[in-house]
């Protein structure tokens, strides 16, 4: 190298040594002063001629940010931090307002039975648009997946939580959690705003089908459906780093933050009332694990802690989640959760912004009044409210997650995994989970009696009764094609319980159906045993709270009509325990079915001996509703079934 001369340096030489002390080159110091300016000029020659760090997927995920963030006006920034419902994400909005998230929400689809190819182009299309703007920050596209990809005609739609806890199989999770990625995936989209890790101690509440188990320890073993979603998280992982493994993952989100199951009585979205044992040893468990598997996101609760609302609460969700459990990926807020800091919702926005960004809510879900968030934003950070700071950490935790997954490398999606959308593999998974969240409740009136199940394939004539019969929509239950759910056998592919009996039975069986037969109808039919599916008609959240339980009608005169005339099984299609003690006494056998989802074959697997029933109850089974909140554990513990309960049976060898 020539060094000097003819620019007339006072030449100062310096011996540059090698680690062995060897002398290597003579240097001197203003040369190497011109030597790191060249680097400089040569990096900015670079990046003039196409290379930029924060693009480049071999540097560390911390340089990437850091160059990013520091190119990244207050606008760019905080576009980042907003989640906009897909109605309103048109490609110019996403250009002209750098938005970094965009969800549909629950029934928010691109067309009628849209396919997975119509799904990828809508999520594409606005995908281009953020990708339109000066640094091409790719959105990142979420959606409600909870049991299954629910939004999506003809996915998969799995048994709800409430099922999934029963089965206590935390490989049968992680293998739900990929099926699901790989559907979710299919469609265009990488976020999936599961799991609920909600312990429910109060069936009354309207979401508690969400919930895996009143107890935290079931709760806590059901985390295992985030490696499912995310992968398994590298074996020299940091705790807290949020991770997904790959283009057939996609990143999870840990909700509702914190003691959603826990508010008074039941109503969702109230006040949880707990002491500081029963808040870390009940509620938190779960988010521990969740955290320590690499869960990328986690959703404030809607509900307050000992009269703070969650949205606001900076001990719990910057104090304790980031700072003490070293969470690094995202908090997001639920659909307009901050304006819920008021009451009403939206009295004080101000407030509601600056209360839940200084609490430690990194990305809004606004998914409407977007312009209105970022002037109230704006201004409260050129007011220095907001400190620029919080405004840096919120953006550097979505560009860690952004980075993490792959979404520069590959913003957009193709058609490739479109055929895994109601694989039939993934239905056989479903079919799985039926069988094992089954509880057999009772089998026999009496000892004396002799149990009915399994039932026999082989008779004349049998009776199938019961409004969620032959009612797809009934036995999927709430956030399935629509938020609130709903009725009827055109909303989705899947198997009704109805057919999956036609299709076990023997050939010559005869299958009658009748919704809501009369007795005289029952009785003069000469039926060898009858199959009475009745429960709950779909809802979700606060239109799921209910103060009575009681099993809806015709739910109880069917039972009458029919257990009080021939030999039967009642099946019960809910999403929680309901007060089923006043029929008890006329049935031959009750099964608690849950929400099974699409694939009610797994339901008449069970009942006619293909596999023995071995479910447990997660979730106590009380007497009357006065006896509510009660769970395991508890001092004055008198259920009708207990936590743990469920009778077994052995598959049985018959030829259909």
């Amino acid at each position: 190298m020539i060094v000097g001369g003819s620019n007339g340096w006072n030449m100062q030489l310096l011996h540059l040594q090698d680690f062995s002390g060897t002398k290597m080159a003579r240097i001197s110091i203003p040369f190497l002063g011109c030597f790191f300016l060249a680097i400089c000029f040569c990096s900015s020659m670079a990046e003039a001629q196409g290379y930029v760090v924060y693009k480049d997927p071999r540097r560390p995920v911390g340089a990437r940010i850091k160059n990013l963030l520091a190119r990244m006006t207050l606008e760019e920034k905080i576009g980042q931090m907003l989640q906009i419902e897909r109605a309103n994400a048109t490609a110019q909005v996403m250009k002209d307002y750098f938005i970094g998230s965009v969800l549909s929400g629950g029934g928010s689809v691109p067309a009628q039975k849209a396919s997975p190819e119509q799904w990828v182009d809508m999520v594409n299309e606005i995908q281009k648009g953020a990708l339109a703007t000066r640094l091409g920050i790719p959105m990142i596209y979420g959606i409600d997946a909870v049991h299954g990809h629910n939004n999506v005609y003809k996915a998969t739609i799995f048994p709800h939580n409430v099922g999934l806890g029963v089965t206590r199989d935390p490989d049968l999770l992680k293998r739900i959690g990929a099926a699901t990625a790989l559907e979710v995936r299919a469609t265009g989209i990488p976020y999936a705003f599961a799991p609920c890790i909600a312990v429910c101690r109060d069936p009354r509440w309207g979401r508690c089908y969400e919930s895996y188990s009143e107890d935290p320890k079931i709760v806590k073993m059901m985390t295992e459906i985030i490696p499912g979603l995310q992968g398994d998280i590298p074996a020299n992982s940091t705790k807290g780093v949020p991770y997904v493994g790959g283009k057939d993952k996609v990143a999870a989100c840990a909700k509702h933050y914190v003691g959603d199951g826990g508010t008074v009585k039941g109503i969702n979205e109230n006040n949880t009332i707990v002491t500081q044992h029963e808040l870390y040893s009940i509620h938190m468990p779960a988010y521990y694990d969740s955290i320590i598997k690499g869960v990328t996101t986690v959703m404030a609760s809607y509900s307050s802690l000992n009269g703070m609302k969650m949205h606001a609460n900076h001990k719990m969700l910057t104090g304790f989640l980031k700072n003490k459990l070293h969470f690094r990926g995202f908090v997001i807020s639920d659909w307009q959760g901050i304006d819920k800091i008021t009451y009403p919702p939206h009295a004080n926005y101000t407030y509601s912004v600056q209360a839940s960004i200084l609490a430690g809510v990194d990305m809004v879900m606004g998914p409407y009044n977007y312009p209105e968030f970022i002037n109230e934003l704006t201004n409260l950070v050129k007011k220095n409210v907001i400190p620029m700071s919080r405004i840096d950490d919120a953006v550097k935790r979505i560009l860690r997650v952004k980075f993490s997954m792959g979404l520069f490398e590959t913003p957009l999606a193709d058609n490739s995994l479109a055929n895994e959308v109601g694989s039939k593999e993934h239905r056989e998974l479903a079919r799985e989970a039926v069988r094992k969240s089954l509880v057999l409740l009772q089998n026999g009136k009496s000892a004396a009696a002799g149990p009915l199940l399994p039932l026999p394939k082989k008779v004349p004539k049998i009776l199938v009764a019961g409004s969620h019969a032959d009612n797809l929509g009934y036995q999927c239950g709430g956030w399935t094609i629509e938020w609130q759910g709903l009725g009827g056998n055109d909303l989705t592919a899947g198997t009704t319980i109805l057919n999956a009996i036609k299709a076990t039975v023997d050939r010559s069986t005869q299958v009658v159906f009748n919704e809501n037969p009369d007795p005289a109808f029952v009785k003069s039919n000469d039926f060898s045993y009858a199959i009475v599916v009745v429960g709950e008609q779909p809802y979700a959240e606060t239109n799921g709270d209910n103060l009575n339980l009681t099993l809806p009608e015709p739910g109880p005169s069917t039972i009458n009509n029919v257990c009080g005339a021939v030999k039967c099984v009642v099946v019960v299609v809910s999403g929680r325990p309901l007060v089923i003690e006043p029929y008890l006494a006329s049935m031959d056998a009750l099964v608690a079915a849950w929400l099974p989802g699409s694939e009610g074959q797994g339901v008449a697997d069970t009942l006619f001996g293909d596999y023995g029933f071995s479910g447990k109850l997660a979730r106590t089974w009380f007497k009357r509703v006065d006896q509510l909140p009660m769970n395991v554990g508890d001092q004055h513990y008198d259920p009708l079934f207990p936590f743990g309960f469920g009778l077994t049976t052995k598959p049985s060898r018959q030829s259909s």
